[in-house]
């Protein structure tokens, strides 16, 4: 049986591109001799050279002992092609995203490596059962999918294909810890795990551009201050390249059947017939200067005189919140049962839009704003009007929200803000993940966290929120507008109803 710690391990690499050679320097590292081949003429060779580079800064920057560093280069074998793979022990292709172009190669290899060695795909998009499929033995062959750069993002995913042996995804979960990686193991379907879960950030804010409910801004200010995110869903967008998101979104989209939940935007297509690529091109949803975005600078908040805030909350600790933030602000608060005709009104709904709220308390729309309260008011704050809201409230509110000194962001009318839609999509994603047996609640989170750097990982963030809440927000969203994208998964209803962790896996 093959062991992942073994000291003489010796590890193929095929196609020595950016990803194969991040692979080929943490096996190195390891202490694997690594044997790596590419079909252009010279590639091999430069790889080395560059990765004996890397090793030698680290080791100049004090981030890695010397010795070791030079024992790393000194275990990286250009080798001329696959028959210098033959005593290999296990095998990772790292080639362009090409179904046959995968499959031919794997055909060759069975023929080339030894009857034990481990065949491994870095696919990111393709079906592993479907490259298992060109070989005489599909058992040995398991996804292996590391993220770029390599030696910095420290998780990887274990796939097993639909005849994948369980001793090889165990082999590699092994060489993944080996390599200093975190293994999260994942089933053989469409995004496998990390690209699965990242449906949620990116979709749902470009249904809410496309519905104008907030701008590019806006939108990125909002879940970038007010949830943590460490850059809003339009700045990754750009930094991905419009070319590279949009077949991803697709592919998903319709190897899951047109499922709802990952129903791209037609903006994308729009704006990638332009050519507004992102970054790459200096022009997508930002213009860029000199590799930096230019964004606009938000306008001052507006003044205006105190004046009676009547409060409606869904919960009594926010309408405390708002009240203790009006007191301080030197503004009074208005007790009445019914809001005094001078009074603003300040709602704070979950799941709904102002416009419902202010209907069900029987309040004047002209005068109703409403804000974001399941964020919090720590950061930015987020402020929705009404159709009818005129303008002279909607900057009392804004001025009041912002006295002191915490930016505020006003949006049009909507169910759920942008915080409160975005949030409970990639909680409700990450549940029916969980539901669909994808992968563990735990290696589902901790994909999240590491492959797509958010704050939390989304069950963990569900319980933060509340799984209540989180069921709440998407019932009512899906009541309100009758799409089904947002019907919530059953591993978050019944477990909002049980009131259980939507970490807590099944018997």
């Amino acid at each position: 049986m093959f062991d992942p710690a073994r000291a003489d391990l010796v590890l193929g690499i095929v196609g020595i591109g950016a990803m194969g050679r991040g692979i080929a320097q943490i096996a190195a590292t390891s202490g694997a001799e690594v044997r790596f081949v590419d079909a252009r003429p010279g590639a091999a060779e430069e790889a080395r050279a560059a990765i004996a580079a890397i090793l030698d800064g680290l080791a100049a920057k004090g981030r890695m002992d010397r010795a070791a560093a030079t024992a790393a280069a000194a275990r990286l074998k250009p080798v001329a092609g696959l028959a210098d793979l033959s005593d290999a022990h296990v095998v990772v292709e790292a080639i362009v995203e090409d179904l046959e172009a995968k499959r031919a190669l794997f055909a060759e290899l069975e023929k080339a490596v030894g009857p034990d060695c481990i065949l491994a795909t870095n696919t990111s998009s393709l079906a592993v059962a479907a490259i298992a499929a060109a070989c005489a033995r599909p058992g040995r062959v398991a996804g292996f999918h590391f993220f770029n750069p390599v030696p910095l993002m420290r998780i990887v995913e274990v796939i097993g294909g639909a005849l994948t042996e369980p001793w090889v995804t165990d082999a590699l979960t092994g060489l993944a810890r080996r390599f200093g990686h975190r293994p999260v193991r994942a089933a053989d379907l469409p995004g496998f795990l990390v690209n699965h879960a990242g449906r949620g950030l990116t979709t749902e804010a470009l249904r809410l551009l496309h519905e104008g409910v907030a701008g590019v801004e806006d939108a990125d200010r909002i879940l970038r201050e007010a949830c943590g995110f460490r850059m809003g869903p339009f700045e990754f967008l750009d930094l991905t390249g419009l070319d590279v998101s949009l077949p991803v979104m697709e592919t998903i989209y319709r190897q899951f059947y047109d499922e709802p939940r990952f129903r791209p935007s037609v903006l994308l297509g729009r704006r990638l017939a332009a050519g507004l690529l992102g970054r790459k091109s200096g022009r997508g949803f930002y213009t860029y200067r000199d590799g930096r975005p230019v964004a606009g600078a938000e306008p001052p908040a507006p003044v205006a005189a105190p004046r009676p805030v009547w409060i409606a909350a869904e919960e009594d600790g926010w309408r405390k919140a708002l009240a203790d933030l009006a007191m301080h602000a030197g503004w009074t608060v208005d007790a009445g049962a019914q809001a005094g005709p001078g009074s603003l009104c300040l709602v704070a709904p979950l799941g709904r839009d102002a416009t419902e709220t202010a209907l069900e308390h029987g309040l004047d729309p002209r005068r109703t704003v409403a804000v974001d309260l399941l964020p919090g008011l720590a950061a930015r704050r987020t402020l929705m009007t009404t159709p009818l809201t005129e303008p002279a409230w909607k900057d009392a509110a804004h001025a009041l929200l912002a006295a002191d000194g915490t930016p505020v962001t006003t949006i049009r009318d909507s169910h759920g803000f942008v915080a409160q839609r975005v949030l409970a999509t990639i909680v409700n994603i990450a549940c029916d993940m969980a539901q669909q047996r994808i992968a563990t609640p735990d290696d589902i989170d901790a994909a999240v966290r590491l492959g797509l750097g958010y704050p939390q990982g989304p069950l963990a963030w569900g319980d933060a929120l509340g799984p209540m809440r989180v069921l709440g927000i998407l019932e009512r969203i899906l009541a309100g507008t009758g799409d089904p994208r947002y019907r919530p998964s059953p591993w978050l209803a019944r477990r909002a109803r049980l009131g259980v962790s939507l970490l807590t896996p099944e018997p």
